[in-house]
């Protein structure tokens, strides 16, 4: 059973994996009723917290022993360090507009 296992290319499989994920995100994503927006909203903030997490130990534990690391993991760290704030941000800024939607006028 070790040989069926052998026989599949690591990067074959992990492609695999995003593409189901990619395709089950979407159907899922768009299901949403738009009730429930603001809670899926506040859960992609919550991911990506996660990933400014990872993100930040890609950049800096390098640095912490001084040693420099690759060049490329820092860069690629940064970057997602980048785009999980501007997704964070964002997402804030989109579900206070929605909640705002929902109070009533002040007169």
């Amino acid at each position: 059973m070790e040989h069926v296992a052998s026989a599949i290319d690591p990067f074959i499989f992990r492609l695999s994996i995003f593409v189901l994920a990619v395709f089950v995100g979407y159907y899922v994503v768009w299901s949403v009723t738009p009730a429930l927006h603001t809670p899926l909203m506040s859960v992609t903030n919550a991911i990506s917290s996660v990933i400014v997490v990872g993100a930040l130990l890609a950049v800096g534990v390098a640095l912490v022993g001084d040693d420099n690391g690759p060049l490329l993991a820092r860069v690629l760290g940064f970057v997602a360090l980048v785009f999980a704030s501007v997704n964070i941000f964002g997402g804030f800024l989109v579900t206070q507009r929605m909640l705002a939607m929902y109070q009533k006028k002040k007169k």
